[in-house]
């Protein structure tokens, strides 16, 4: 008992004793101690400092904290808004089960993993109690059934952003009721969920979840044009769209989103190949015709139009009308260092350039040549 009570005393001395040092050396290294008398142990803290303290400190230490007294455990369970588990390598599983009917008040839980850990048991405990979460990261979780996600609708309708990549076991039907319930989604990852990010799940989020605003679907490949139009015109406010891998789709995906979503200012498309160009000239009127209404409302024309778009492996594109977007999209760069137009593995488009990168070369080219 006394080497974990022991360890425990140290390792709040250390950490406490390094963020409270009162200036002359006042402090003896056993404790925090002020001249007033005031603060003579680091148990004596007061509450609202207690949690400006806890802000600055390792997840490790704030758990350790939450065991010291129960005046302690319920300032710490009552103020703690955000807790990170991901440098947690063994147990997270029984750790989260401890941790979840504490820390009731959580906003934002990263339980990312390296190794899969989290089981549903612990997700389902989360939602039982954390009812005020608005972002949670589960990536990795590949243990994870739809147990996991049906929980998750039922006690976390506050969601704004979810992760779930690499949760590769989620069934479309799961997604879609959790898309019925958890409205306030703004930020989704779906990367490599294959089996859940379906057009029947796509459907669901684009009828349910109007605010979102950020979608990754990378390597989806079961998702096709039927899906990403559901989206384009459920989810006006799109702002992020990862559609790389998503081998099925075609122009019509791309048509629907730039007539649908103004926002948008990022999407990728790697690896699409069925992308001709009449996606790129669509694109690229649809960016026109927004700056031209941005410009009537008295709207700034430089936050219109695309910002990163990924058009990589993409090879039935031509230069004509990749250029169209280039030009339509101020923001869009190929010169060095500001890659945001991504063309790689498209040999036929080296032609294409910015605005920038075309003034860079015609100074360089008009440089007078000054050697005899």
């Amino acid at each position: 008992m006394v080497g974990k009570e022991g360890l425990r005393t140290g390792v709040l001395n250390s950490s406490f004793g390094k963020l409270m040092m009162v200036g002359g050396g006042e402090n003896s290294g056993k404790g925090v101690n002020l001249k007033a008398g005031v603060i003579t142990d680091w148990k004596d803290i007061p509450v609202e400092l207690l949690m400006q303290i806890l802000s600055l400190v390792d997840d490790q230490t704030v758990i350790i904290a939450s065991e010291v007294c129960r005046g302690w455990r319920e300032a710490i369970c009552f103020g703690l808004t955000r807790l990170s588990l991901s440098w947690c390598s063994k147990n997270m599983n029984n750790l989260v089960l401890s941790l979840a009917p504490k820390f009731t008040k959580l906003q934002t839980l990263i339980l990312r993993q390296d190794k899969p850990q989290l089981e549903d048991n612990a997700v389902e405990t989360i939602a039982n109690f954390c009812h005020d979460l608005q972002i949670l990261d589960l990536s990795k979780s590949f243990k994870l059934t739809d147990r996991s996600l049906y929980a998750i609708a039922l006690g976390c309708w506050h969601l704004t952003k979810l992760n779930i990549s690499g949760c590769s076991a989620f069934s479309d039907s799961a997604l879609a009721y959790l898309a019925s319930l958890c409205r306030e989604l703004k930020v989704l990852n779906l990367c490599g969920c294959v089996k859940a990010a379906s057009d029947t799940a796509l459907q669901a989020i684009g009828h349910y979840c109007n605010k979102l605003q950020s979608l990754n679907l990378g390597w989806c490949e079961n998702v096709s044009d039927v899906g990403v139009t559901s989206l384009a015109y459920g989810c006006p406010d799109l702002r992020t769209l990862d559609l790389c891998g998503c081998v099925l789709i075609t122009d019509e995906s791309v048509i629907a989103l730039a007539n649908s979503c103004p926002h948008l200012r990022s999407l990728g498309l790697y690896y699409c190949q069925n992308i001709t160009d009449r996606a790129m000239y669509s694109l690229a009127q649809s960016k026109v015709k927004n700056r031209m209404w941005g410009s009537v409302k008295g709207g700034n024309d430089d936050e219109d139009g695309l910002r990163t778009l990924n058009i990589s492996q993409c090879t039935a594109l031509t230069p004509s009308a990749v250029q169209a977007v280039c030009d339509s999209s101020p923001a869009l760069h190929t010169c060095s260092g500001r890659h945001s137009l991504i063309m790689s593995g498209c040999l036929s488009l080296t032609s294409v350039h910015c605005a920038c990168a075309v003034q860079a070369h015609r100074a360089i080219t008009t440089i007078p040549n000054t050697a005899h």
